[in-house]
């Protein structure tokens, strides 16, 4: 049995993410936000905050799917959309990530395709912000963040990121708070870079064993009292602790002569 040493999601905790999408906008000078609309749980929890701090008319989310791409994400995006107001356009990158890959000689990985997809997606969000006077909200979570889960200069390109100090386990109690359907929330973590890929099997661990050991890193446990709090061989912790470290690169700014990293 895991300890339920991860810190709990309050209802306070939902309006302080509120109040920082509303100033941020705000600051920025912005009309709105635009979205990246998955059908998964990080982006219906940004996109719903969003609504809650701007109101509808100033959301506007973008489905981009691929030719891997669900049935059931098409129909969860749209009902997301007509559930809470929001703007709402599908816009299929297969066209342009088969171009891609041509251009790169074709014959790449489903990895490299996913990553090529993943910028593909950020393109469009960026052309779509700047027609329309908005920023874009990425939806990555803290538990991606620290492990490198998310394609530099991808998913992981935005102007603010709600969720970034809230770990995955955490994400799902506050779809809970702020109104996110149970069907969304019950959904298996996907990225959605190919045909059946879950977040978990990828990574071999759950979110619930991942979120209590990278909470034991960031409280400064040793490896061996994260192993025994968790029930699993510290060489597994050790392991997850380089692989954090070595993702250090894709949460920096890029490098620059004079500068640590």
């Amino acid at each position: 049995m895991i300890p339920d040493r991860l810190p709990r999601i309050t209802e306070d905790d939902a309006n302080e993410l509120r109040q920082f999408i509303k100033d941020y906008v705000s600051l920025s000078g912005g009309e709105g936000v635009v979205i990246g609309q998955s059908g998964g749980i990080d982006s219906a929890v940004v996109t719903k905050l969003a609504v809650d701090a701007l109101g509808p008319e100033r959301v506007h989310t973008i489905f981009m799917p691929s030719e891997v791409t669900p049935n059931a994400d098409y129909e969860s995006t749209e009902s997301m959309a007509k559930l809470w107001g929001t703007g709402y356009e599908v816009l299929n990158i297969r066209d342009p990530v088969d171009a891609m890959e041509k251009l790169l000689g074709g014959d790449l990985s489903r990895l490299d395709r996913g990553n090529i997809a993943a910028r593909c997606r950020m393109t469009i969000l960026y052309g779509r912000a700047k027609s329309m006077n908005r920023i874009v909200l990425g939806t990555t979570n803290q538990s991606e963040l620290m492990m490198g889960y998310f394609t530099k200069f991808g998913d992981g390109a935005c102007d603010a990121l709600p969720l970034v100090n809230i770990y995955k386990t955490n994400v799902r109690q506050l779809a809970k708070i702020i109104g996110v359907p149970d069907d969304i929330i019950a959904k298996p973590p996907t990225a959605g870079l190919w045909e059946g890929q879950t977040d978990e099997e990828e990574m071999g661990i759950t979110y619930l064993l991942l979120d209590h050991i990278l909470y034991g890193f960031e409280q400064e446990r040793t490896d061996r009292e994260i192993a025994l709090a968790v029930g699993l061989p510290v060489e597994k912790i050790q392991g997850l602790r380089k692989r954090v470290e070595s993702m250090k690169h894709k949460r920096l700014l890029a490098a620059r002569p004079g500068r640590s990293i």
